[in-house]
């Protein structure tokens, strides 16, 4: 009897050893996404600071900044949907400052409302510079003819705009944009799936146990 169990018991205690291995590595992972995000958090909370001559899309993710200038009169229109709120659209709009056009994303408006007027003469922005991961082949092409864009494309919203390439997201401005609600950065849409992950691993591996230890006592009956 102990020869037929042996195998079996050898193979049971492997799978579960690998996949409690997997669901260990995966708590792993999440303490490591819990660290990153909080330091975005960090980043996005810190006290704004000018814009940067050259800011790296990579190293100034996130970076907080105020500036002061005069809102363009052009904008895009990019298609967002919100928790509770629904289908809307985020404005997109040139912003001088300082000598130089950039990217402005003034925030959120409903579908079925018209998009404010810029605000007249000079205004100031805090903000956190961004640049969204949001294009996959997936993505239509953007609608122009209904000024309607399906995601944040940094470098084609400049070139449509005519602006550099550096996109300022919205978190307060001095003047009131009425039906426009700011959408500031955050880490709400950073994926971190890392615990139910975990959950399933842990969870195939009681499976796992219970299905080795059925086999055992199938054997152990046959040979009663």
């Amino acid at each position: 009897m102990l020869t037929r169990m042996i195998w079996p018991l050898v193979f049971g205690i492997c799978g579960m050893a690998i996949l409690v291995s997997l669901g260990v590595w995966q708590m792993q992972r999440l303490a490591w996404k819990e660290g990153v995000l909080a330091d975005i958090e960090t980043r996005i909370a810190a006290p704004p600071m000018a814009v940067p001559a050259a800011p790296d899309p990579v190293a100034d993710r996130y970076l907080p900044v105020e500036a002061t200038g005069e809102v363009g009169d052009d904008f895009i229109r990019v298609l967002v949907s919100q928790r509770r709120i629904g289908a809307g659209y985020r404005v997109i709009s040139p912003f001088e400052t300082e000598g130089r056009r950039l990217l402005l994303d003034r925030g959120f408006v409903r579908v079925a409302d018209a998009v404010p007027a810029a605000p007249a003469g000079t205004v100031r922005v805090t903000a956190n510079l961004h640049w969204p991961d949001e294009v996959t082949r997936a993505t239509p092409v953007p609608d122009t003819e209904a000024n309607i864009w399906f995601a944040r494309d940094v470098p084609a919203l400049a070139r449509a705009l005519g602006t550099e390439p550096i996109l300022l997201v919205a978190r307060e401005m001095s003047e009131d944009e009425g039906a426009l609600t700011p959408l500031p950065v955050d880490t709400s849409g950073i994926p971190n799936d890392h615990l139910s992950y975990a959950i399933t691993w842990f969870s195939l591996a009681l499976i796992w146990m219970g299905m080795t230890l059925y086999l055992l006592w199938r054997i152990r009956q046959r040979t009663i």
